[in-house]
């Protein structure tokens, strides 16, 4: 490998990092807890190239993204119950399942903001925590504010 190759990669691993999200008031252990890692033009889109997702546990739930990039993001996140891969959604777009942002974000009338949930990812190994919102059905844990 060349000395160019070798240094190129380096450079490309000092600047990602995972980032490990405690995502808490999951109401359920059913399904799964789905994070997509977004930048801003694929904010609230399904498109986001980071992805994690792991089993629901009722409380707290840990999921891990490997390799995120340094750069401005947001995290949205949603607890698929029936293991659908999507967020179910009621009249109106309510979801029925619970969703939740980085910095927990207020969800109003609508998904938020992007300047509520972006949050600067430094390129290394990181820990956030915020928690899901549910807007029908049982309440979990900690009702919504």
């Amino acid at each position: 490998m060349s000395i160019l190759v070798a240094l190129a990669l380096a450079l490309a691993e000092a600047t990602t990092g995972s980032v490990t999200v405690n995502i808490g008031n999951v109401r359920s252990s059913r399904g799964n807890v789905m994070i997509d890692i977004c930048p801003q033009n694929k904010f609230l889109d399904d498109t986001c190239a980071y992805h994690g997702e792991a089993p629901a546990r009722a409380g707290t739930t840990v999921v891990t993204v490997q390799g995120v990039p340094a750069g401005e993001c947001a995290i949205q996140a949603f607890h698929d119950e029936n293991a659908n891969g999507e967020v179910d959604r009621a009249m109106f777009g309510i979801p029925r399942e619970g969703v939740g942002f980085s910095r927990d974000a207020r969800i109003g009338l609508g998904p938020p903001k992007w300047r509520d949930a972006y949050f600067v990812h430094r390129g290394r190994a990181e820990v956030l925590r915020f928690s899901l919102r549910y807007f029908m059905g049982a309440k979990g844990p900690n009702p919504p504010r």
